[in-house]
């Protein structure tokens, strides 16, 4: 049997759709998927990478435990353009290598979902 698997995109919760818009689009560099725009649900796109997002207003962001991991390349680079543009890395995220052997930094969006990048640091 072939491959029939091509992707996996994650559903993250948001609570207001032009600020999850705001943050991913104005401050990361997503840009939106698809020619439809529906008002509960949101699709971004970067580099091949794709996130949806659908409505979830009563969402408790200290309650919210949606996670992201993105695997990178240039993650030193991503890291200071994120930098250059004050974007908030999360307070325990920054740009360290991990025991594992990756390259890892992270954020909080504005729902408190964790977006995790790293880049394999062995050849």
């Amino acid at each position: 049997m072939k491959n029939m698997l091509t992707a996996i995109i994650p559903k993250l919760p948001m609570r207001n759709r032009e600020k999850t818009i705001s943050y991913y689009i104005d401050s990361l560099e997503f840009k939106k998927v698809g020619e439809l725009d529906y008002p509960d649900y949101l699709m971004i796109e970067k580099d091949g990478v794709e996130i949806h997002f659908f409505l979830f207003e009563a969402l408790d962001p200290k309650e919210n435990y949606g996670q992201v991991y993105i695997r990178t390349k240039e993650i030193t680079s991503l890291y200071q353009s994120f930098l250059n543009r004050n974007v908030p890395i999360h307070p325990n995220g920054a740009l360290e290598i991990k025991p594992w052997g990756q390259k890892e930094f992270a954020l909080l969006d504005p729902d408190h979902n964790l977006l995790t990048f790293g880049e394999s640091i062995k050849k």
